[in-house]
């Protein structure tokens, strides 16, 4: 096996996140990413180190057994959004749950905890209730497109006027705002160049309450002066004709608030430099487990409203009598966002303690705490690692629910050294946390529980949620 070399093989299997496995010559492996079980595949091998190597999927020769006929979405393949729309939504689930197990049964004896299988979103499509589309366009100096990263592209564009993932306000408010500035032949920002006016397209919806928030992310004003015709004389005139337009669609939904948000970095993310309000208010109110949530353009706040209820209802359940009526336990809300899960457990708990180190995350908190008259919450603003040094307080009961890549080495050492009899972790990454329970079962804790919730159908993602325990 060389580099450059192009091989035939079929998938042995397909490794979270999106890692499947060619088996070649002499017990050789090839890892080549966007494939099923099962396929018959030709790849280009890119990388080859101590007898593994990674390759780049060429062509399908022969479909899997369970892969579709056709997908759902007919953006599938060309859009990097979703990686397994070419299976079933219950074969999704069964090949989710069977990379988590084997991931945690690699750290943890199968024989000692319980392993509850995947549990589904609520809805398979149009769950999302955010999306943050990008100017540019499909191919070089090709038309205006919005929409999502080309898959394995940092710079074409596809347009997703038929994305399944979001409901039909999305792509109504999509292609208003992409024949908009095509037609007035307004330029995208080049990440390159650094010239051009468009960046993004935020679009927030709220599930429970159908409020709508739209955001456009533009460079300064001056990147427009060569764009502007007669009839559009300025900025101001340019950001009205597009509020008008998305005033005059027929929505399922109320728009809420329409925005402008002025981004001159140089990086290719959503920041917020200034946003100013073109109709409405910047914020709309979200629902969750009988909790009110004030959600404005940049807060964070889980993707998949009803998915989300599913994953903090398992979490509720698995503390179950942990904490009573007499609500006489401290809690530690570790990593706490926005504060969604210290708020479901304040009614049952003495005090709950969040830590989260994005500001703006912790103000929310605070606010929400208030929307939600719950007196008891106290967020804290900083790193883990940090803020525990600063804390007197013992918590009775701790929840982990870490970013991507788990809970920091030293951070970790702390929480275990608090003794707490039970403990539950929120994943959104399994590698992260099958690293991270290897630790904890070498320092006295065991498994109890584990289950999968499918936040993001059609993905390669997963979140998780764990019981442990104080080993007897």
């Amino acid at each position: 096996m060389k580099k450059g070399q192009v091989l035939q093989g079929t998938v042995a299997y397909v490794d979270f996140p999106n890692k499947g496995v060619v088996k070649v010559e002499e017990g050789k492996q090839v890892i080549v990413k966007n494939v099923l079980p099962g396929q018959e595949i030709s790849f280009s091998v890119n990388k080859v180190r101590k007898g593994k190597g990674e390759g780049r999927l060429l062509e399908v020769l022969k479909k899997a057994p369970n892969e579709l006929p056709e997908a759902p979405c007919p953006h599938f393949g060309i859009c990097g959004g979703c990686t397994y729309q070419n299976l079933s939504y219950e074969d999704q689930l069964v090949l989710k749950g069977q990379q988590v197990k084997k991931l945690m049964d690699a750290v943890v004896d199968p024989e000692t905890y319980s392993f509850e299988g995947v549990k589904a979103s609520p809805n398979e499509f149009g769950f999302r209730n955010k999306m943050e589309f990008t100017f540019g366009d499909e191919y070089k100096d090709g038309p205006l497109a919005l929409g999502m990263h080309k898959r394995g592209s940092f710079y074409d564009i596809v347009s997703v006027t038929d994305c399944k993932i979001v409901d039909e306000d999305y792509r109504k408010i999509l292609s208003c705002v992409q024949q908009y500035f095509a037609e007035k032949k307004i330029s995208y920002y080049h990440r390159m160049r650094h010239t051009g006016y468009l960046r993004h397209l935020l679009v927030r919806k709220a599930v429970k309450t159908k409020e709508i928030l739209i955001d456009l992310v533009t460079a300064g004003a001056e990147h427009i002066l060569d764009g502007l015709t007669e009839a559009v004389s300025s900025e101001k005139d340019l950001l009205t004709g597009m509020k008008d337009a998305l005033c005059k669609l027929d929505l399922d939904g109320s728009i809420a608030g329409i925005l402008h948000t002025k981004n001159d970095s140089v990086a290719d993310v959503v920041k917020d430099e200034g946003t100013e309000i073109l109709y409405g208010k910047d914020y709309f109110y979200e629902e969750l487990l009988g909790l009110r949530f004030r959600i404005t353009p940049f807060s964070f706040f889980q993707t998949n409203s009803l998915g989300a209820e599913v994953l903090y209802q398992t979490a509720r359940d698995y503390i179950g009598d942990t904490l009573t009526e007499k609500a006489d336990k401290v809690v530690f809300d570790l990593y706490s966002g926005t504060g969604t899960i210290a708020q479901m457990l304040a009614p049952a708990a003495k005090r709950v303690v969040g830590v989260e180190i994005v500001e703006e995350a912790v103000e929310a908190a605070k606010e929400n705490a208030a929307l939600n008259g719950l007196e008891n919450c106290e967020f804290l603003a900083g790193d883990v690692l940090k803020v525990l040094d600063d804390i007197t307080e013992k918590p009775d009961f701790i929840v982990l629910d870490p970013p991507r890549d788990g809970i920091h080495p030293k951070a970790l050492e702390k929480i275990i050294r608090y003794g707490v009899d039970r403990m539950i972790y929120i994943s959104c990454k399994p590698t992260s946390l099958a690293r991270d329970l290897e630790v904890l079962t070498a320092r006295g804790y065991q498994v109890e529980r584990m289950c999968c919730v499918d936040m993001f159908p059609w993905s390669g993602n997963i979140e998780t949620v764990c019981l442990l325990s104080k080993k007897p």
